[in-house]
Formats: structure tokens, sequence, C-alpha cells
């Protein structure tokens, strides 16, 4: 059996940045990932000759963003990409009616005004929400006291519906009525014409990293902590756990003892999503160069309703759509084929016979992936915002719990994650670290 100081499950941003902290200061540490490659949920596939990410994309906000710091610091080229969450607004939208044709600049105002409206009384609406209400009866209060006529409503309720699919990957009535507190934006957004995949690459230089060795079993006392892995048995002083909810929830990934309060009930109260990409590339453009996205409205968009312009990162025609929530669950098991057939043919009614068969396809499928079940987690209904914080107190001096889910103020994003390694770290030695290490 081999001995460390710290065992690290997990070779995603969350694991290599706890290891190369405590690395640093001269701990003992190995990383265990089931994988063959580090990253976890940060992929980037090259197959057509440039890099396209199957994962993490975004750098939601680089204002005072660590992993924003780090890209710098080891020279990843990026190119700015603002999404501001499911903004209806400041950047150009190409926004097209139940009846395929696009709105007239006067109309998409008008639309944009509802979406404020329903926007400034729903903050005050989720404050004052039960526990147990859903981001589906928050905004339906606040749809109700707009006192609009029906098609008015609806056409906002779509709205609120795909903000909460794409934001969270969740059907609006499974969704935590504060489950979009975080949904903060703070400053530019940013995506890797050269791949996300380099962050992970160049933080797991110089560690001890064991691939494709998948931990069954995580054992802990007083004394220590023990692994089991298909590879052999490994024993430390203690372990920093960053799986995915998903993993965290299987019953093949096990903790010995169970997790203890609070952990558990915040655990469960805890779900991975159905939120999958479907990247379209073309030989030819057939939409306007003016925009950078493209929403349609009414019965027709329930499924594929946004895309959004990637040209700019490799100057190759190119379209980004989400299966998310119900969509997601609905197409599991449909080949790459009929997922882009059923998207060809909502863009043809936008679009005519101008749109071509795509060059080039990637479709996801992170809901079916043994290693995550999912792509990132959300807050089911009686989450609370401080479950988050919850899971990451460190259990017996010896067991911290690590990952993009583990972070109150940013869930679900690469910097939550860089952030909760750096905790977890902390919490290992006992003492402050500074962030800047990791990259250093």
């Amino acid at each position: 059996m081999d001995r460390f100081d710290t065992i690290v499950i997990g070779a995603g941003v969350s694991g290599l940045t706890a290891a190369r902290l405590l690395a640093s200061e001269g701990r003992r540490v190995v990383v265990l990932e089931a994988r063959d490659r580090v990253g976890g949920r940060v992929v980037s596939d090259r197959r057509y000759g440039f890099a396209t990410d199957l994962g993490a994309s975004w750098i939601h906000g680089i204002t005072d963003s660590p992993v924003a710091a780090a890209a710098e610091a080891l020279g990843m080229r990026t190119v700015e990409f603002t999404v501001g969450g499911y903004q209806p607004y400041s950047r150009p939208i190409a926004y097209y009616g139940p009846d395929g044709r696009r709105l007239s600049d006067d109309a998409t105002r008008a639309f944009v005004a509802d979406i404020e409206a329903v926007d400034e009384v729903l903050l005050g609406v989720v404050a004052e929400s039960a526990p147990d209400a859903s981001y589906r009866d928050v905004t339906e209060s606040a749809l109700v006291a707009q006192a609009w006529d029906e098609e008015r409503t609806q056409r906002v309720r779509e709205y609120l519906e795909h903000r909460s699919e794409e934001q969270y990957g969740a059907w609006i009535e499974d969704l935590a009525a504060h489950g979009l507190d975080d949904d903060v934006v703070d400053g530019d957004e940013v995506v890797f014409p050269d791949g996300y995949d380099r962050l992970p690459r160049s933080l797991a230089k110089g560690l001890d990293i064991r691939l494709i060795h998948v931990v069954s079993l995580v054992r802990w006392s007083a004394d220590g902590v023990v692994v089991t892995t298909d590879h052999g048995t490994f024993e430390a002083a203690d372990a920093i756990v960053t799986v995915p909810v998903g993993v965290l929830q299987s019953a093949d990934f096990v903790i010995e003892p169970p997790l203890p309060e609070p952990h558990a009930s915040a655990l469960g109260r805890l779900r991975m999503n159905a939120f999958e990409k479907v990247i379209l590339g073309f030989p030819s453009k057939f939409w306007d160069d003016d925009v950078y996205a493209i929403r349609q409205q009414g019965p027709e968009g329930r499924w594929w309703h946004s895309w959004y312009d990637l040209t700019p990162l490799h100057d190759r025609p190119t379209l980004l759509t989400f299966a998310a929530g119900p969509a997601a669950v609905a197409t599991r098991d449909w080949s790459e084929e009929e997922i882009v057939e059923s998207v060809l043919v909502q863009l043809r009614r936008l679009y005519g016979d101008r749109v071509p068969r795509p060059s080039h396809v990637h479709v996801t499928d992170w809901q079916d992936d043994p290693f995550s079940h999912g792509s990132y987690a959300y807050m089911r209904i009686g989450s609370t915002m401080s479950d988050h914080d919850a899971l990451a107190v460190p259990i017996g001096g010896v067991l911290h719990l690590a990952g993009e889910a583990t972070w109150t103020d940013d869930p679900a994003t690469v910097p939550a994650a860089m952030l909760s390694g750096h905790r977890a770290a902390q919490n290992a030695l006992g003492r402050a670290l500074a962030i800047e290490a990791t990259w250093a």
C-alpha cells in the first residue's frame, strides 16, 4: 500500500489546484484520476484541426477571476465573447417570432423591455419565496404582476423557461427559486480559441498523477484515509475529493463512514443536470453578420431556440446550440445524425434553403459519462445557496470535498472549481496559501 501525505481524487481544475498548492508546500501528494487524461469537465477536441471545447468554454467575467489571472500568466490566448448569462440585450441578437419571421427593431426593444420589467419584480419575489418554491413559482408570480394579455405573457414565460435551461440545464419547475441567485457576470467574458484544456494540462505539470485509476471506496477515520482503486490501495493522512456531485451520489463511489450532516442533506438537495452542446460548422455563413446570437420564440423553439455565432474563434462559420433540460433528456438516446437533423429543421424555418449541411459536428454526451453523470450541479427545490458551502466543511479533520458544486458565489464554473481547490488545500494545511502559487 502506497503512503502519501494527501490523496487528491480527481484531476480536474479543482483537484489540480489543490495538489499543486500542497505540493508547493512540500507535501507528498498523489492525484488519482479515473479518466485517461487530466481536466475532468474541461476537455478540448481537435479532430478537425482546431480546438473545440466540449465541456467548459467561458470565463464568465474576467474581473478578479483567478482563472483569468492563470490564463494570462500561462499565455493562453482569449477572444472576448460576452454572453452575460442568458441575457436579452447588450450584444446584437436576431429574434424571430413564432411565425419564423425576424422581429423588427421596435418589436425587439419592446420584448426586451418586458423581460426587464419582470426581472425587476422577480428579485423581490425570489427574496420572499417559500423554501420549497420553484423557479416556475416565482417567475409566474412576477408575470401575474404585469397584468399583460396571454400572448405577451407567453413570450416572456418562454424566455424564463429557456433561461433556466441554458443556465442550469434544468426544467424551470425542477430548479429552486434561488437557483439563479448567482447569475452575475463581472466584467467581459472570454473563450479560448486554442482550447480551455491548456489550463489543466499546464497545472498538471510536475504532479504525481495516476491516470485510469478508478476510485471505488474512500474509507476515513481519525487515523487518516484509505482509498481503494482498480489499481490498488492508497493511504494518506488526509484526502481531497473533487469528483462531481453525480459521482458522489453514485453507488459506484462509496465513502465510509457515510457523509455526516450537514454534508449528506446538502448533497441530497443537489442534482447533476442534463446539458449537452451541439456545435455545427458550416461551409458558408447563412446568418446575418451583425448578430452574435439567433433566438426564436414560440412552440417551435421548445427545444432549439438559441444559436451562438462562434465564427470569430477560428474564422470558420460555426453555430453553437444547447440540448438543455427536457431537450437533453428527450434526445439522450438519439444518434448524432438525428440531433443534427432536428436542429436543421428549426434553422431552415428561419433561413430556408440557405442552410447547408454542416461540414463538421460535435454533440456531447455528458449525461452518460460515468465519471460525471451530467455537466454540472444545480439546486433542486428546497436547496439554498448555503448548501454549496456546507459540502466543503472539513470532515473529521481528514476529508475535504471540493469542486464547482462546493463553491457558493459562482458554482458550475471553472473559477468555482479553482477556488474550491484552493480552499481545500488551505483547510488541509491549516493555514492560508496564496492562490497565485497555483500557476506560478
